[in-house]
Parts: C-alpha cells; sequence; structure tokens
C-alpha cells in the first residue's frame, strides 16, 4: 500500500470519527474494497460511561434524620449499593436512544418515585433515530427508583427504573 493510501485510509478513518460524534452513534464498521486481495476494514467504537443519576429520597419527618445519621455511621461495606440491573424488578432498555421522563420539557413526568403504574403504562419515552417509543410499564407496582436522568443517553439493557 502506498503513503497516499495511508494518509488517505487515516482521513478516512478521522471522517468515520467525525460521523459517529456528529449523529451520537456508539459503533460504525465500514469495509472499503480496493482491488484483489486489497481492502480496509474499519470498526469504530466509542466509549461510553453510564453516569447514574442519585435518586431523589425525601425525608416523610424530622424523626428519620436518626436512623440516617446511624447508617452513615455504619462500616463502608454495609452501603454499597447493588446493581439496578441486577434488580429483578428493573425495567431495561429495549434500544439505544436518549431517555425523556415527560412527554415535553416543561411538562409533568410520567411517573415519580412512590407512583403506582399498572401494566402498560407509560413510565418515559426513548427517542431513537428521531423517533418517541413509549416505554411501558412491565408489569403493576409501585416505582421504587428511577435510575435514568430526563434527557440523558442510554444505551441497550441499561436499568430505567425499578418497579415492584
Amino acid at each position: 500500500m502506498s503513503k497516499n493510501n495511508h494518509e488517505a485510509d487515516v482521513a478516512f478513518i478521522q471522517a468515520l470519527a467525525e460521523l459517529l460524534n456528529r449523529n451520537e452513534l456508539t459503533e460504525l464498521s465500514v469495509k472499503r474494497e480496493y482491488g484483489e486481495d486489497d481492502s480496509l476494514d474499519v470498526r469504530v467504537v466509542k466509549q461510553s460511561t453510564v453516569v447514574q443519576a442519585a435518586p431523589v429520597t425525601y425525608a416523610a419527618a424530622p424523626a428519620a434524620a436518626a436512623p440516617a445519621a446511624a447508617a452513615a455511621a455504619a462500616p463502608a461495606t454495609a452501603a454499597i449499593p447493588e446493581d439496578p440491573a441486577q434488580h429483578p424488578g428493573a425495567v431495561t432498555s429495549p434500544m439505544v436512544g436518549t431517555a425523556y421522563l415527560a412527554a415535553e420539557p416543561g411538562a409533568a413526568p410520567f411517573v415519580s418515585v412512590g407512583a403506582q403504574v399498572s401494566e402498560g403504562q407509560t413510565l418515559l419515552i426513548i427517542e431513537a433515530m428521531k423517533t418517541m417509543n413509549h416505554i411501558p410499564a412491565p408489569k403493576s407496582g409501585t416505582v421504587k427508583r428511577i435510575v435514568v436522568a430526563d434527557g440523558t443517553p442510554v444505551e441497550f439493557g441499561a436499568p430505567l427504573m425499578i418497579i415492584e
């Protein structure tokens, strides 16, 4: 392969990386044929870090502060949070996209922590390729935890909520 092909390939790979970022893709794979027994296979993958928003909890009464202080004094090993993806009531993302907790900006969220939901009720929306996909509750129960924040990207299989 000549130096010109090498420079062209580098420019091609850089263009693919820019395309990946501009379109909020996580992976792109391309095969470029030059002729017999001469091709270039490129796979560009963007490593994403999943940031989980801490759930908002409200104290019911000032008396709730005493157990919280006792829990803070407990050993650090007892304070390790469980993985929400392993929870039996976890609702996971069926696709890659952007999660929205409300129908539109400024509107009330579909559900909140402590809300009773019925099977099939819309929990949130995941936007994928300019399409708004309503994510229904897989079962009836109480929303115990909302794992994603409004407007955050989600991957396939990422935990969204916990329903018990």
